[in-house]
């Protein structure tokens, strides 16, 4: 917190020149302005494979169509002499933080300015670290042309919070900030949160917790820890199970799956902090240990899945059944992938588009509902000694003389 703090005062105090220091320090690169032209998303959405870009299609469209139903109606309460009408409305201008450094994510872009755009949002930007050559991806950039992104920034970093939170000489604040990242990232959006929107979930390093019976092969549990564990330090694979022996026949499969995995350091690096196998007496007990960790990620692979279902009490999102592994739900399935991490899971949700609305009431009384409340409001605006709120009544009852 501490180098978040300096990171996040030298941005707000000194602007871009500070993000061109931190880009250099972090990053390894030197960068004039971080605004990356428009055009270039365009461009790069051309140059990326047909089946990259198909798919990159494909999971938007899924995402929107799954927020789209997350979209509420304006309410409505009458009674005699008053209408109150609850409206939703949008912020205008929101960030939306995308890791890179380990891997390159375009999917969270996806399921950041998706949301965004189906929430009536009018200006999205992204922010992301650039790459070794001082550039976004393409794959990246492809990802914020099919999302319909109207500016991406190349920083990264609590640097990157600290620009769209104070804004600086070259770029505008925003409203709201969303996204995952690391542990410096997560903190950052905490630090800012006030001065901008900012949901309450820590979305930080990845998070999973298999609760297996054995119904299904070892390698199905095996293969979905890794899938986690691969995005590097600092995050959680946690193995349940009721059966000892299935337990053992998972602990195998992980180890042969890492000995073959293309990032196997990033993936030792968490299963050697944070990974763990419980053996449990029964299902019931399976699911406390879920709870207790809040996971962001738990799946659910068992015989019956959907009788678990009821007992999960926190966790940011749940897969149910051997074909439902959290992949899905990183790329295609629909509802965001930004889910609470840390065990923030216990208060908050998964990004949805009330993250970037605001409810705004709509107060309409005519004279009969201003008597028939008048009393009350003059009772205890005299009891919390406030005489001007009393006095609002008492002025318009004598001007009806």
């Amino acid at each position: 917190m501490d180098a978040v703090r300096e990171i996040l005062t030298a941005v707000r105090e000194r602007g871009d020149a500070a993000i061109r220091e931190f880009t250099v320090r972090f990053d390894g690169v030197r960068i004039v302005d971080p605004r990356v032209p428009v055009t270039d998303l365009v461009a790069a959405l051309d140059r990326v494979p047909p089946d990259v870009r198909e798919a990159l299609k494909a999971a938007a469209a899924s995402i929107e169509a799954y927020h789209r139903a997350q979209l509420p109606s304006d309410v409505r309460v009458e009674r005699p002499g008053v209408s109150i009408v609850g409206m939703h409305r949008a912020v205008e201008r929101v960030g939306c933080y995308v890791p890179g450094g380990r891997a390159v994510y375009p999917s969270t872009v996806l399921m950041t300015a998706v949301p965004a755009r189906v929430a009536g949002v009018a200006e999205v930007v992204v922010m992301v670290p650039p790459g070794p050559d001082g550039k976004v991806p393409d794959v990246t950039l492809a990802a914020a042309a099919v999302a319909g992104v109207d500016e991406v920034l190349a920083i990264g970093g609590a640097q990157a919070i600290g620009a769209v939170a104070y804004g600086t000489e070259t770029i505008r604040p925003v409203d709201v900030i969303v996204g995952p990242g690391n542990v410096f990232v997560a903190l950052a959006k905490q630090e800012v949160s006030g001065f901008v929107g900012v949901p309450s979930s820590f979305a930080g390093p990845s998070e999973v917790v298999v609760v297996a019976d054995g119904s299904w092969p070892a390698t199905f549990a095996a293969v979905d820890l890794i899938l986690q564990a691969e995005h590097g330090p600092d995050g959680l694979a946690w193995f349940v199970t009721w059966n000892e022996d299935f337990a053992d026949e998972v602990d195998a499969a992980i180890e042969r799956l890492v000995a073959e995995a293309p990032r196997q350091a990033d993936i030792r690096s968490t299963l050697d902090a944070s990974g763990i196998s419980v053996i449990c007496d029964s299902p019931d007990q399976a699911l406390e240990v879920a709870n207790f960790i809040a996971p962001e990620h738990l799946e659910l692979q068992t015989e019956d899945p959907e009788a678990l279902v009821p007992l999960v009490r926190h966790a940011g999102a749940v897969f149910c059944g051997a074909y439902a592994p959290a992949s899905l739900g990183d790329y295609v399935a629909g509802p965001s992938h930004v889910l609470p991490t840390s065990g923030t899971a216990r208060f908050a949700s998964a990004l949805t588009v009330s993250d970037f609305m605001k409810d705004v009431h709509v107060v309409s009384v005519d004279q009969a509902g201003f008597e028939a409340m008048g009393d009350h409001v003059i009772a205890l605006a005299q009891a919390e000694g406030l005489d001007a709120h009393a006095a609002s009544i008492r002025v318009r009852r004598e001007a009806e003389t």
